[in-house]
């Protein structure tokens, strides 16, 4: 019989928003950090190149331990769609 293309189309829509869910704020929780700590570089001419990297580490690992519960929670709900699923595709 063969998969179905439009249950594999939907799934591999979900998988694609759910990992820009859960990527997309750690990235731009990083981007603010990094743009905040450039301009702060320019006003006070500060030219260190390995400045920025510390307080971005750090802004995304707390940021990841506040939101990783939801984050978590994404992956687990697309994980279960798809084993929940899982017959349908194997036919």
């Amino acid at each position: 019989m063969g998969i179905i293309p439009i249950n594999m189309f939907d799934l591999l829509s979900n998988a694609i928003w759910t990992m820009l869910a859960v990527a997309l704020p750690v990235l731009m929780v990083a981007m603010a950090v990094g743009l905040l700590i450039g301009i702060i570089q320019t006003a006070t001419s500060i030219q260190e190149q390995t400045l920025i990297f510390v307080p971005k580490i750090l802004a995304v690992f707390l940021f990841i331990v506040f939101a990783g519960q939801w984050m978590g929670g994404k992956v687990l709900e697309l994980t279960r769609e798809v084993l929940g699923n899982l017959e349908r595709f194997i036919q």
